[in-house]
């Protein structure tokens, strides 16, 4: 699915040798409890155990005839153990064994995700207090706004990832249960102990209340965890690509030696690599949308909801993990420079600073607000009209300015250190000070 993977290990856990393994880790397990219950007698299981193999060249085999994926995995199993398979899948449904076995993969694959995540907000820390200090424009609807710091656009997004991290870890929580309670989740066939016997063993939480499967609420909360951390991702790599524009050039993705941007025009640097996090991000986010719609299934069950989960559960784990790995690749390697962000912040000759201006003819000239924005905003269009003209100039020359302010006034508004005092507060907040 994706080019050049770096990490197949999330893959392995969506193949059909790691499902297979732990179908028959929980037919074992709950055969296993029979049998502590004087149900099954112990030579039995034992052989059960010690036999119990499969080959999935068989099992798809077998499936081509009976068009049912458990059944054929029985079937190949028992076909290994012998007479003492009567005992396996005793009580069971199907749903059973896949649901929880598909709660054991998630489990598998969000403890993946969250290691890759730790590893990226400590990056991001890392550059948030390494830019703590140095100035930037702030911007509102793309336009230069007033200064900030570039620190402060990592801690933002520090502070985004914790959250996620949070969502996250509650996602796996919500998914780490499984049932093993029969058709309708009666138990009309097996014992609650066994279910609670097969999760503990398995890491998991007996599901309070199924059908015969686990609600689908559990994997939307999941898939959802998943389409927010991919939309944060894709918000930073967003604004990575909008500082990279050659206008600014104030940071820039990692570019290789010997890497090309362009089979056209040599001297292309693109953010490749930012761009796909965001494409792979959209594909994320809409797979949230088919688990939203398998959530309502009829009465106790149907499958409506089974092929798309073994489409947008596998894939969207898969890309989530990978995306947070080429980010934390781009984080850890940007690329940043701050003369270009320097001649940046000026590049508006002073109108960045108009706010404090039109304070300042409140407080100390006594103009009224109306009258005090008219004043800044005639000056501010001069500028914005005359590429040799600054804002600091007009309003010196402005008797209605001078009436107000001072030469000091002016070159206090001027000063950009105001604006950035309270960045220290902000980091104490986050921990980052």
């Amino acid at each position: 699915m994706i080019d050049r993977y770096s990490n197949p290990e999330i893959a392995k856990i969506w193949e059909l040798e790691n499902k297979f393994e732990i179908w028959k880790e929980i037919e074992i397990l709950a055969t296993e409890a029979r049998m502590k219950k004087g149900e099954v007698p112990k030579e039995d299981f034992e052989e059960i155990r010690s036999k119990a193999k499969f080959k999935v060249d068989e099992i798809l085999e077998i499936e081509s005839k009976v068009h049912h994926d458990v059944i054929a995995f029985l079937t190949n199993m028992n076909s290994y153990i012998g007479p003492a398979g009567r005992h396996v899948h005793y009580g069971l449904t199907s749903s059973d064994i896949g649901d929880t076995a598909l709660c054991v993969q998630m489990v598998q694959a969000m403890d993946l995700i969250l290691k890759k995540t730790e590893e990226l907000i400590l990056a991001i820390r890392e550059k948030a207090i390494q830019f703590k200090d140095l100035p930037c424009i702030g911007r509102s609807h793309g336009i230069h706004a007033e200064p900030m710091t570039l620190g402060l656009k990592f801690a933002l997004f520090y502070e985004e990832m914790k959250r996620n991290r949070d969502r996250l870890k509650a996602a796996k929580e919500e998914i780490s249960v499984g049932k093993l309670s029969g058709a309708v989740g009666t138990y009309s066939n097996i014992e609650p102990d066994i279910e609670e016997y097969v999760c503990g063993k398995l890491g998991l939480k007996p599901d309070p209340i199924a059908t015969q499967v686990v609600s689908r609420d559990r994997h939307a909360a999941y898939m959802s965890a998943l389409g927010v951390t991919a939309a944060s991702l894709d918000r930073f790599a967003t604004e990575i690509r909008l500082l990279q524009k050659t206008e600014g050039r104030e940071v820039e993705e990692p570019f290789a030696a010997g890497q090309k941007g362009s089979s056209a025009m040599p001297h292309k640097r693109n953010p490749v690599i930012c761009e796909r996090i965001s494409g792979i991000s959209r594909v994320i986010r809409s797979n949230v949308q088919t688990a939203l719609q398998n959530v309502p299934l009829w009465h106790e069950r149907d499958i409506s909801h089974s092929s798309a989960e073994r489409i947008v559960i596998p894939d969207s784990t898969i890309a989530l993990e990978y995306i947070l790995d080429k980010m934390l690749f781009v984080v850890r390697n940007l690329h940043v420079y701050p003369d270009a962000i320097a001649r940046t912040l000026g590049i508006t000759r002073g109108l960045i600073f108009s706010q404090k201006v039109l304070l300042h003819l409140i407080e100390k000239g006594g103009i009224t607000r109306e009258d005090a924005y008219v004043i800044v905003q005639g000056h501010a269009m001069e500028v914005w009209a005359d590429p040799g003209k600054n804002l600091k100039d007009c309003l010196a020359a402005d008797p209605k300015v001078q009436n107000a302010l001072s030469k000091a006034d002016l070159e206090e508004i001027f000063r950009i250190e105001p604006y950035l005092s309270k960045v220290g507060l902000i980091y104490k907040r986050l921990g980052l000070d």
